[in-house]
């Protein structure tokens, strides 16, 4: 007897801190900023986008994001800049939800150039290229049909072989399948009535849908099942097809012996200027000739005081070169030094630097606003809170901070499910609220305790050595 075992496959999601943000949340045309719960064109459902308030960075950065899909803002920087904790770090990823998974989108945190094996001007360098796509066209044959027939059998090794009707609506064709392309098939549970493609060049199969014949088939369709009709025209055709891929891919590929392999194992290391320049003159020149098609993309450098004047310079330079994506910076300092000298200035960013740069404030939340943000926070980490207990984290948010409203919230989580709650009660929220300070209550116990501790420095003078118990010894006496 053969038992057959069948495994149900379970997509795991993580929860982040900005899970929940889909996009900017404007309107397509007139680039106005929407409320959190705003009615669709066609009033039947509601569209979420995850941001609340801050409609005039929302609307900045709308303004910014049509630009860079038009191609009119590469070379250019932006500076989101506001206290921590008033959603510089959600805007920039509404603005990469917003502008599509074809705009390559890079993030580097300010600290990272300092921690890589690599130099900081590498790290830049290739943080850049990232964000730099390059859409490549190319012709390829494909096959494309509606499945009439498809049977597998064995051949004398037992491989699995196989032979496939395919029809359009003039003409019906019958192919032969060798072991791989028939595994393929079975891979994808190609059955009759799909209407497949196949690339002859790589083997790839692709299910673009059920026929519209087989839309009576009710016990085969599913939920999700996509109906289009069957292809016109020859089985076998040559089609156009899209490509993109960022500067920095090709930069690995064609520096490494073990070409496209070296993007999975991660070791790229630095790159030589020659390699980059030579591509540099190559994707030109498939510019010029209609083959490719540079796509600039967003690099967004969070903490971006924390880059040294080094870095500074070099960003200066980067905005000027041919091929320079949209820098997105975000910064909660004010006039403060520069690292790597003795000079202030605002955001801890040069002055010539910020003259490159759109500055977009940020300005810190309402209660409302936080109660709305916490609102959307417990739904996307299914938590129920109760009426009071949403209320009292909004205050808390207000008079506290955002994150450690939001931090308490997973804790209260936690302790209604010690007593086996059903939602959150105003009652949990107090005994989190007691069990973890936030920064105001563990300064003042901090000011309150500080002959307790050790090193501690208050008004800016450290503590003194507490005198040595060891007997200093006697001169010996003549």
């Amino acid at each position: 007897m053969i038992t057959e075992s069948v495994q149900e496959l379970v997509k795991i999601e993580r929860i982040g801190a900005h899970s929940h943000i889909r996009g900017l949340g404007v309107d397509p045309e007139t680039l106005e900023p929407l409320e959190t719960r705003q009615t669709a064109p066609d009033n039947e459902k509601y569209e979420r986008y995850g941001l609340v308030g801050q409609y005039r960075a929302r609307r900045a950065a709308a303004v910014v994001c049509r630009m860079v899909q038009e191609g009119k803002l590469a070379g250019r920087g932006v500076l989101l800049a506001g206290q921590p904790g008033t959603g510089k770090t959600a805007l920039a990823t509404a603005m990469a939800q917003q502008l599509g998974p074809e705009t390559p989108f890079t993030k580097l945190t300010g600290s990272e150039v300092y921690s890589l094996e690599i130099s900081k001007t590498e790290c830049l360098i290739q943080a850049c290229r990232r964000s730099i796509g390059v859409r490549i066209r190319e012709e390829t044959d494909v096959i494309e049909g509606e499945v009439v027939e498809l049977e597998v059998d064995r051949d004398a090794q037992q491989n699995q072989v196989g032979r496939i009707v395919l029809k359009t609506t003039d003409m019906e064709t019958v192919y032969e399948l060798g072991r791989r392309m028939t595994e393929e098939l079975l891979r994808r549970r190609v059955r009759p009535g799909d209407v497949i493609s196949i690339d002859k060049g790589s083997g790839r199969v692709t299910k673009l849908g059920r026929s519209f014949a087989r839309s009576r088939e009710f016990d085969t369709a599913g939920e999700d099942t996509r109906f289009v009709a069957c292809p016109e025209g020859e089985v076998q055709k040559r089609r156009q097809v899209e490509h993109i891929v960022s500067l920095h891919d090709i930069d690995v590929i064609n520096s490494r012996q073990q070409g496209f392999l070296a993007l999975f194992t991660g070791d790229t290391g630095e790159i030589k200027p020659e390699v980059r320049e030579q591509i540099d003159a190559r994707v030109a020149q498939w510019c010029e000739e209609g083959k490719a098609e540079i796509v600039p993309g967003v690099l967004f450098i969070d903490e971006v005081h924390m880059l040294d004047i080094e870095c500074f310079a070099f960003l200066s330079g980067v905005l000027e070169s041919q091929f320079a994506p949209l820098l997105v910076c975000a910064s909660n300092r004010g006039v403060t030094r520069i690292r790597g000298t003795e000079f202030c200035a605002p955001h801890g960013v040069p002055v010539d630097l910020l003259d490159r740069m759109l500055i977009i404030p940020m300005y810190p939340y309402d209660e409302p606003e936080c109660h709305e943000i916490l609102r959307i926070r417990s739904e996307e980490e299914d938590i129920v809170l109760s009426r009071p207990a949403l209320a009292l984290l909004a205050k808390i948010a207000v008079e506290t901070s955002l994150r450690y409203a939001m931090y308490l919230m997973t804790t209260t989580a936690v302790l209604c499910g010690q007593r086996r709650g059903s939602q959150v009660e105003i009652d949990d929220v107090k005994r989190a609220y007691l069990l973890f300070m936030d920064t105001r209550r563990s300064t003042q116990y901090l000011l309150a305790h500080a002959d307790d501790y050790m090193m501690s420095e208050v008004d800016g003078q450290a503590e003194e050595p507490a005198p040595s118990t060891a007997e200093t010894p006697k001169a010996a006496s003549p």
